[in-house]
């Protein structure tokens, strides 16, 4: 079932609207909960003083695409790096608003958000032909074999976008660095904590590779 999805998905938004690119575009990507915001905010408060995004324990507290333009970063060696910082929703290959209700978010509210993230994965899915750069954030405490990653990774790779990919959440117990580098040998991986800052600076070092 979920092979059928992001088979007709993908083949669905083959053409892509956002076709000009004025400057480097890097976007976060990856399955719900996984940080993308929490990172995003880390970035844009880290250079410029200001959160981006809200975040939540609840899945799917992101679902419209957010962009931060001109976001400028430096190394120690005094080199500078701009890009648009985008933040999308996370991608899921099943949305149902039981999940919420779960939650305790009322019925007519979890429906809602339901098709708002439901609609959230498809712009994520338009808008990856126009990144630059992808940064993949995955939570270090859970299984990375998931139909999600292996989907997002592979049409990244079919469309030769760099790729960074981020395990979050080393700051955990249960977290795993040797668990996603098993998985995706192909790819530097580095582990950060975005909500506590931790290896922020090896991961600001790897975007200048990522992108140069």
């Amino acid at each position: 079932m979920a092979k059928r999805f992001w088979k007709g998905l993908w083949k669905k938004l083959k053409s892509n609207p956002f076709t000009k690119k004025s400057h480097v575009k890097l976007g976060l990507y990856g399955p719900p909960n996984g940080g993308k915001s929490t990172l995003a905010n880390r970035i844009c408060q880290d250079w410029l003083g200001e959160e981006m995004s809200s975040v939540s324990h609840i899945a799917h507290e992101t679902r419209e695409i957010k962009i931060k333009e001109q976001v400028t970063i430096k190394n120690k060696k005094g080199k500078e790096l701009t890009f648009s910082l985008v933040d999308t929703p996370g991608i899921s290959t099943r949305i149902d608003y039981e999940d919420f209700l779960k939650k305790g978010i009322k019925k007519k509210e979890a429906k809602e958000r339901a098709k708002e993230a439901t609609k959230g994965v498809i712009e994520s899915i338009k808008w990856l032909d126009n990144m630059d750069s992808v940064v993949i954030v995955l939570d270090a405490t859970q299984d990375p074999y998931s139909q999600v990653n292996i989907t997002i990774i592979g049409n990244l790779q079919a469309r030769d976008i760099p790729v960074l990919i981020v395990a979050n959440k080393v700051d955990l117990k249960r977290a795993s660095m040797d668990t996603i580098k098993a998985a995706f040998p192909q790819y530097e991986i580095v582990g950060i904590s975005a909500k506590y800052g931790k290896n922020i600076e090896e991961f600001y070092e790897e975007l200048f590779k990522l992108t140069k």
